[in-house]
């Protein structure tokens, strides 16, 4: 899309023949680029050559111009394509002036860099676009890790210095009406594709700025998907359908980083689409395909302290929306005793997610965040609550090889004493034997007869349950 005559005006100052020195002068306190919207870059070019290019001479003289010589109250109001327009004509019109030596692909990269500038993240919005990375973590300007197939990889982007990556880290944080500086100096933040992002400034993080994001993913992942790919097994796929089937109450336990989030949108495909679902989250990233979703997301507190909306208000508040099921992206505080609560009283098939290494450790951790809320309560009674609220634990690691996998499913059977009793339905035993970069092993049925079988019974899906658990 190209610029009309009166569009360019509007946009695009007079710049000035006598050169760019009295441009330069006012960069400052006129190239405040506007706030990011979504866009990817356009530009493909190798990254040595990239980065060559934008720590140039050349590149800062076509920048200093551009961001002079633009009205930004006009850009913001235009989008991303019909600003580049007005762009590559001044960026022409600088090389022919100072005769700069630039090629056609060399201009169209430096366009592409002042874009991603003004509506994106900088030099790393090429890596949005990379359905490959899932993580992408910027340490300072001269460090940007990428996360592909569960590694990490230091690549060739740099940012131009602390700065550029402050200024970046602003926009962000601005797009969603929050701010970050030094009396600030941390924020969680969403990108405009539900990517979600934190930054730390200096001089909390002493090497410079620090910006995280955990991207938001297009693929629609099934559990027929995770069972092609490796990460469970046929008939761990199969039995966890049932569970959905059956409105079970599930705990998806794991790591940082070892895929809780997509497993909980895999089982999340087998809810029944007249169900009304009511989804919380910190930061929106489930993808529900049901019709009947209503979603809520928390908000931090503002600048004077007030306005927060935690998740233990939201679960709260959901209770009076006539769920069928509550999916809380995380459990991480008080809010379990509400999710436990609502799981005990009539909304079966909640799901939510929690930091835990083994299925006993996230039992301990469910008591824990129970009595963040109620600490009077007798420990022999919140065990109690936990044995009749959740049925089934997913355990989900990111192993060594980077592959995601299940690693055991394990039921809640119910309470022996003061002792929550647990059974393993499936676990995955790797091969001590071999010690090649891939994790071997395989996936292991106990052909324990399930305790909610009566269950699956009442739902006419007991045979197949049977057969799910044969080895």
């Amino acid at each position: 899309m190209t610029f009309g005559k009166r569009k360019i005006a509007a946009v695009i100052a007079p710049v000035a023949d006598s050169g760019t020195d009295a441009t330069v002068a006012d960069t400052k306190k006129d190239a405040e680029p506007p706030r990011p919207t979504a866009g990817p870059a356009r530009a493909t070019v190798p990254l040595d050559r990239h980065e060559a290019l934008i720590r140039s001479d050349t590149f800062k003289t076509i920048r200093t111009v551009v961001f002079a010589s633009m009205n930004m109250s006009a850009a913001l109001m235009m989008s991303r394509d019909q600003v580049r327009g007005g762009i590559e004509q001044i960026a022409t019109e600088v090389v022919a002036r100072e005769r700069l030596n630039v090629t056609m692909a060399d201009q169209t990269l430096i366009v592409a860099e002042i874009l991603n500038d003004m509506f994106g993240v900088g030099p790393i919005e090429p890596l949005l676009a990379d359905e490959a990375v899932t993580d992408i973590l910027v340490n300072g300007p001269d460090q940007v890790y990428v996360e592909r197939h569960g590694r990490l990889e230091l690549t060739s982007l740099k940012f131009r210095d602390n700065a550029h990556v402050i200024n970046v880290a602003q926009r962000i944080a601005a797009a969603i009406g929050r701010r970050v500086d030094e009396s600030s100096p941390m924020v969680d933040a969403r990108l405009a594709d539900g990517s979600r992002v934190n930054v730390v400034l200096p001089p909390i993080a002493i090497r410079g700025a620090s910006i995280s994001i955990r991207k938001f993913s297009k693929r629609n992942i099934t559990l027929a998907r995770m069972a092609q790919q490796g990460n469970l097994s046929p008939a761990m796929m199969r039995m966890l359908k049932i569970a959905g089937s059956c409105r079970l109450n599930v705990v998806i336990s794991g790591g940082t980083g070892s895929g809780k989030t997509t497993l909980l949108n895999a089982l999340s495909h087998h809810i029944d689409e007249h169900e009304r679902i009511v989804t919380i989250e910190d930061a929106a990233e489930l993808q529900l395909q049901q019709p009947h979703v209503v979603s809520l997301e928390t908000r931090p507190e503002n600048a004077e302290g007030l306005g927060a909306v935690s998740q233990r208000d939201l679960v709260r508040n959901a209770l009076r929306m006539r769920p069928d099921r509550i999916i809380l992206g995380e459990t991480r505080g008080s809010e379990a005793f509400d999710v436990l609560q609502a799981m005990n009283t009539g909304h079966d098939g909640s799901m939510t997610t929690v930091h835990a290494n083994t299925p006993r450790d996230a039992i301990i951790r469910l008591e824990s965040m129970v009595m963040m809320a109620n600490g009077n309560l007798p420990l022999l009674s919140i065990r109690r609550q936990i044995a009749s609220a959740v049925h089934l634990i997913l355990q989900i690691e990111r192993m060594r090889d980077g592959m995601r996998r299940v690693t055991r499913i394990t039921e809640i059977a119910g309470m022996e004493g003061d002792v929550v009793i647990t059974q393993d339905l499936f676990t995955f035993r790797f091969d001590t034997s071999a010690h090649q970069e891939e994790v071997r092993g395989v996936y292991e049925s106990s052909s324990l007869r399930p305790a909610f079988t009566a269950r699956a019974a009442y739902y006419g899906l007991e045979e197949a349950l049977i057969e799910a658990m044969r080895p």
